[in-house]
C-alpha cells in the first residue's frame, strides 16, 4: 500500500486552506489475466503526484490525503511498460476523492469499473452519466477524424458531415452543461463545466457572472480561487488597459523590464521550444519583425520553457531567428509573466502601444501584418 500526502499551495494570497482530509482507495479486480501495476496520478492547479503499487491477487490500495476536492485518474498496466501517454486505448478511469473510503469493483478493466466513494464520487457519476451521450459522440467523431487517412482529412465530403455532427453533439454538451450550471450553484461540478466551457471557446469574462452565481464555499475551492485568479488577469490583460509590467531575465541572464520598451509598438510573444503551434507561427512572426522593425515595432517573446532546458530555449532561438529580446525564467507553466498574463496555452500574444497600452491580442498570420500595417501606417 502507497501512503501519498500532497502539500497544496494557496491559490490566492490570503484565502483560507481548507482542513486536509484524509482519503483511502480500496481496488479489486475480479479476473486479472496478468497482475501488473496500477498507476495513480492525482492533479490539482498546483501540484502532481504520481505514484504506483502492484496488483496482488487481484487487489490494490492506497492512501493519501488533500485539500477538499481532488481529481484522481488511474492506470491500469497489465504488462509493466510502465505509466505511458492516454490514448483511446489506455485502460484509465478518472474520479473524484475527498475524504473517506473509495472502493473500485472491476472485471478485467478499470475502464467499466463500478466505483462508490463519497458524496462528491456520486456527484460526479452523476454529472458524467448527464453528459455521456454528447461525450461518448465527440470522442467516436474524433476516433474517426484521428484514424482516417490525410487524403480523407482532406477531402470535404468525408471532413464536413464530421465537423457537422462534431458540433451538434458539442452544442448538446454545452447546453446541458449551461443548465447544470443554473441549477446548482452548490455543486463543485458546476465550476468544473464552467472551466470546460473556457475549452469550449468561451472566454473568462464570459463565464464571470456564471462563477459569481455559485455558492462561496465552491468559488473558495482550489479550483474556484485559481479560477477567481483567471478573472483578474483576464481584466487586467483586456484590450484598452495599461499591460502589467514585469521584469524576466534574457538569454543572458539580464533583467529585463516591459517598461523599457516604452515609445514603441511591442509584440509581446509567449512561446516555447517544445510547442510546434509556436514554432509554426515563427517565422510569420520573423516576416512581421523584418517588415516593420524600422518603424517603431519590436517584439519581446517570453519563453515557457522548463526547468534545465535552457539549452533548447536557446537553439531554438537560433534555429527560428528570432532577433529580438527573449526572456524565460524556465519555470514551464509556473513562468510568473505568463502567470500575470493568466497565459494557459500557446502561442499567445499581445500587441502594446508606444504609451503602454494593450491595443490588440492573439493575432496570427496574416491578422498580424494587417493590424500593425494599420496602427504603423
Amino acid at each position: 500500500m502507497r501512503v501519498l500526502k500532497m502539500m497544496m499551495l494557496l491559490a490566492l494570497p490570503g484565502a483560507a486552506m481548507a482542513q486536509k482530509s484524509s482519503f483511502s482507495i480500496e481496488g479489486k479486480i475480479q479476473h486479472p489475466q496478468k497482475e501488473g501495476k496500477v498507476f495513480m496520478s492525482i492533479r490539482t492547479p498546483s501540484s502532481e503526484v504520481l505514484d504506483s503499487v502492484a496488483v496482488v491477487k487481484g487487489k490494490f490500495s492506497f492512501k493519501g490525503e488533500a485539500n477538499g476536492p481532488t481529481m484522481v485518474y488511474m492506470i491500469y498496466d497489465q504488462e509493466n511498460k510502465g505509466w505511458n501517454r492516454v490514448s483511446y486505448n489506455t485502460d484509465m478511469v478518472g474520479f473524484y476523492v475527498d475524504k473517506g473510503k473509495t472502493v473500485i469493483n472491476a472485471k478485467d478493466s478499470l475502464k467499466t469499473a463500478v466505483i462508490k466513494g463519497s458524496a462528491l464520487q456520486t456527484a460526479y457519476t452523476a454529472y458524467q452519466d448527464m453528459l455521456k451521450e454528447s461525450e461518448d459522440g465527440i470522442k467516436d467523431i474524433n476516433m474517426k477524424y484521428s484514424s482516417a487517412t490525410p487524403e480523407q482529412r482532406q477531402d470535404e465530403s468525408f471532413a464536413t458531415p464530421l465537423r457537422d455532427q462534431y458540433m451538434v453533439f458539442a452544442n448538446k454538451k454545452r447546453e446541458l452543461q449551461e443548465d447544470y450550471i443554473a441549477k446548482y450553484p452548490t455543486s463543485y461540478f458546476s465550476l468544473i463545466a464552467i472551466q470546460d466551457q473556457l475549452q469550449a471557446g468561451k472566454t473568462v469574462l464570459e463565464m464571470e457572472p456564471a462563477y459569481n452565481a455559485l455558492t462561496k464555499a465552491v468559488r473558495e475551492s482550489e479550483v474556484g480561487l485559481e479560477f477567481a485568479k483567471q478573472i483578474h488577469a483576464a481584466k487586467t490583460t483586456a484590450v484598452g488597459v495599461m499591460a502589467p509590467d514585469f521584469t524576466q531575465n534574457d538569454v543572458n541572464d539580464s533583467p529585463v523590464k516591459l517598461s523599457d520598451f516604452r515609445g514603441k509598438y511591442v509584440l509581446l510573444d509567449f512561446w516555447a521550444s517544445w510547442c510546434g503551434p509556436c514554432r509554426a507561427e515563427n517565422p510569420n512572426v520573423v516576416a512581421a519583425y523584418e517588415k516593420f522593425k524600422d518603424n517603431n515595432f519590436t517584439v519581446l517573446g517570453v519563453s515557457l520553457d522548463q526547468p534545465g532546458k535552457k539549452a533548447n530555449w536557446l537553439k531554438a532561438i537560433e534555429d527560428d531567428k528570432l532577433a529580438w529580446t527573449n526572456v524565460s525564467d524556465l519555470k514551464f507553466w509556473n513562468n510568473e509573466v505568463a502567470k500575470l498574463y493568466g497565459v494557459r496555452g500557446v502561442p499567445q500574444n499581445y500587441l502594446i502601444d508606444p504609451e503602454g497600452r494593450i491595443v490588440a491580442k492573439d493575432l496570427r498570420g496574416e491578422q498580424l501584418h494587417e493590424k500593425l500595417a494599420e496602427l504603423l501606417k
